[in-house]
């Protein structure tokens, strides 16, 4: 029999994954009662099925590409990857799919839990259905805040929902490697999943539609790590789209191919794109339409829906679909919804607390493949679209006697963009071994404003890979 009771709360969150944790986080420790609600395992996706599990995979095959090259250690590293120690730690990192210390730890921060679909219900009320068959609902003083995330998107292909394919959340949890991986898309999860499971024996076969690997980055990136996913075997073909596919009796998946062409696989990851996790949680309750990403301003207050009581933080919000720029944008709804509560209408000023303006400025991102990739700022095409004028510096990093060092064959490259007007750097991107800890220099710098006569004095360590940044300058100075 479903029962009903009405809970009071300042704040309510939905969603208990590391955004909206970090809002309940910031809002409990204002001195605001707060509960938050989840529908699957507190902790959400970057703990269960992507950041955490895609790194304990990734990072063994990186660390044994670069141990191949290093002198002195070639016999120890030729064998194979112990795959079942692999997929350990990778179930370690996972917390075995059980998230009892997440939920420990919001209690532990003065937080309700409440585990169950919670659903938008009027104005300031959400309505949750717990597993039980109950009915709780709650009612917010100050705000409601939508912290669902996104979900993989699954391309319009006819009888897809037979196919049983993977996505970003079976190839981050699968139990054993695939002999035969399809892979489609040319993004992220792609390259960064073709480079786990490539490195555990199966064979990979890369499809992407565009012309390269990771479109949204400088096209040097994409190119390094292609050239390398084909050095350890994987088949990368671009230009090619899937026209069919479906499960044939013994499980085989069989894909026709947009050139004509069939390929056979054990199992097919459709890495195609992001969609919002917003279709089930009430929406229409408040006038938007299921489904939709909710779009913000600066505060992460839903522009759409009047009376500043409505939030979305996170990937449902569009702004920047990483874990870190949602704990970043958490941050800036937590002091919004206190300043709030306070009586306070926050300033939107570039550095205030109350602003999310990195989500626009600076937005930091690593792709864990083999070589590395690490971007902030714009790239020459955005520069180009928005008509910034900006002088495009290159550099060899395999020249420094660092990169050396990490890899005798290191092969990568280094990209910074200075504005011209302004004469401070607006973009960074590098391509090679360990050079995602280069990126939160790049990241200061851009967001910093830090004048490139300043940089100078910025002095790197010899010999590391940091080292990069001056031989950047003197490029730039010499040409």
């Amino acid at each position: 029999m479903t029962t009903e009771n009405i809970r009071s709360y300042d704040v309510i969150v939905i969603g208990a994954g590391p955004v909206g944790e970090n809002v309940a986080d910031r809002t409990a420790a204002a001195g605001l009662s707060t509960v938050v609600v989840e529908s699957e395992l507190a902790g959400g996706e970057c703990s269960y099925w992507a950041c955490e599990p895609s790194k304990a995979l990734l990072r063994p095959a990186l660390l044994r590409a670069d141990a191949l090259q290093v002198p002195g250690l070639d016999p120890a590293v030729k064998n194979p990857l112990d795959t079942e120690a692999v997929l350990a730690h990778r179930d370690r990192m996972s917390a075995d799919w059980q998230d009892d210390g997440q939920v420990e730890w919001i209690k532990s921060a003065g937080i309700d839990f409440l585990r169950g679909h919670g659903r938008l219900a009027g104005e300031r009320e959400v309505s949750v259905e717990t597993a039980d068959g109950d009915t709780v609902r709650l009612r917010a003083r100050h705000a409601v805040v939508v912290c669902t995330g996104s979900r993989a998107a699954l391309p319009p292909l006819s009888g897809i929902e037979t196919l049983r394919p993977w996505t970003s959340r079976e190839a981050t949890s699968a139990r054993r490697p695939p002999r035969r991986l399809a892979i489609v898309g040319d993004g992220v999860v792609g390259a960064e999943m073709a480079t786990a499971w490539q490195a555990r024996g199966s064979r990979v076969t890369l499809l992407a539609r565009g012309e390269g690997l990771l479109p949204r980055m400088e096209p040097f990136a994409g190119e390094l790590v292609t050239e390398r996913l084909r050095e350890a075997g994987a088949d990368v073909r671009f230009g090619i789209s899937v026209v069919t596919a479906a499960r044939v009796g013994d499980g085989e998946v069989r894909i026709t191919l947009s050139d004509g062409g069939e390929l056979a696989a054990d199992e097919v990851l459709f890495a195609t794109g992001r969609a919002p996790r917003s279709e089930d949680i009430g929406l229409g309750a408040v006038g938007l339409t299921p489904g939709d990403w909710l779009a913000t301003d600066d505060s992460l207050t839903v522009t759409a829906v009047p009376g500043s009581w409505l939030y979305a933080v996170g990937d449902v919000n569009r702004r920047a679909l990483f874990t870190h720029q949602g704990k970043y944008q958490a941050r800036v709804a937590g002091a919004v919804i206190a300043a709030r509560a306070r009586g306070e209408e926050p300033g939107t000023g570039r550095w205030s607390p109350h602003s999310s303006t990195a989500d626009l400025e600076a937005v930091p991102a690593v792709v864990f493949t083999d070589p590395e990739v690490a971007s902030v700022g714009l790239t020459v095409r955005e520069a180009e679209r928005t008509g910034r004028a900006v002088d495009v510096v290159d550099y060899d990093i395999g020249h420094l006697a660092g990169a050396v060092q990490y890899r005798p064959d290191y092969r990568g490259r280094a990209r910074i963009l200075v504005d011209r007007d302004r004469q401070v750097v607006v973009g960074a991107t590098f391509v090679g071994p360990g050079v995602g800890e280069l990126l939160y220099s790049a990241t200061v710098a851009i967001t910093g404003e830090v004048p490139v006569e300043r940089l100078w004095h910025a002095v790197p360590a010899f010999p590391t890979i940091s080292e990069v940044w001056l031989r950047l300058l003197e490029t730039r100075r010499d040409s």
